[in-house]
């Protein structure tokens, strides 16, 4: 996968990694990239350096770091759900359970 643009929300606050967030999707959209990655980190447990892939093991209580968790919520506002197409726990090599790729949609034509 192509990434296109990518933003850092590790180690910031809840509300500004909010507006952050926004703020870069839109960009995004309005700037036509279609594939963006969204860095959140991986919370601090005993288990956030582990990056294996896997349904139930990406959504384990003890795994649940505070923005890796809230960015998910946020896709699903009714604000981000007109930015954002769909969204996926990224590779390893590009941040594994700490990030996630985000498909940007497209801007509709208003004729």
């Amino acid at each position: 996968m192509e990434i296109d643009r990518r933003l850092d929300l590790h180690g910031t606050g809840v509300e500004m990694a909010r507006v952050h967030l926004l703020g870069f999707l839109r960009d995004s959209q309005a700037t036509g990239a279609r594939n963006v990655l969204i860095i959140t980190g991986k919370g601090d447990s005993p288990f956030s350096r582990h990056t294996l892939h896997g349904a139930g093991h990406f959504h384990a209580p003890e795994r649940a770091g505070r923005l890796r968790r809230l960015v998910t919520e946020w896709f699903h506002e009714a604000e981000f759900r007109s930015l954002v197409a769909g969204f996926q726990p990224a590779h390893p090599k590009h941040g594994g359970g700490g990030a996630y790729y985000v498909r940007v949609r497209r801007l509709r034509d208003e004729r």
